[in-house]
């Protein structure tokens, strides 16, 4: 297995950036530990560690929207990667957005710059 340096990581944690294979678009920032690195590896699709959850994440688990890994960028330090991915069902984000970053500041506020690919209350139960 190819080796980070979880060493440099608090708690062991690297950030993993989310990026869309085919057009480029950022859509989420999540981070890996360890485990989630070699399930990434082994199996192709996006593995994460849920700081929330405390516990290894299957992007997509949930929802279905998994993320098939297409490639993988590594940086200097090896401490934090970028996962090419081909986003399944159209969104990366838990509130149904494509991208998890579809707010920009606008002078003092937050301004939504995407419409939802699906309603959250209908997919988790949840907003």
């Amino acid at each position: 297995m190819i080796e980070l340096d979880f060493t440099k990581a608090e708690n062991g944690l690297l950030p993993a950036i989310v990026q869309d294979f085919a057009t480029g678009q950022v859509l989420m920032l999540a981070y890996i530990n360890e485990e989630a690195w070699g399930k990434t590896l082994a199996t192709g699709m996006g593995h994460f560690w849920s700081r929330s959850r405390n516990k290894l994440w299957l992007k997509g688990e949930s929802s279905g929207h998994v993320q098939v890994v297409k490639e993988i960028l590594v940086d200097c330090d090896e401490d934090t990667v970028i996962y090419r991915v081909e986003q399944k069902g159209g969104a990366a984000c838990h509130k149904g957005y494509g991208s998890c970053f579809f707010r920009r500041v606008e002078g003092d506020r937050l301004v939504v710059n995407s419409e939802p690919v699906f309603d959250p209350e209908e997919v988790y139960g949840k907003k």
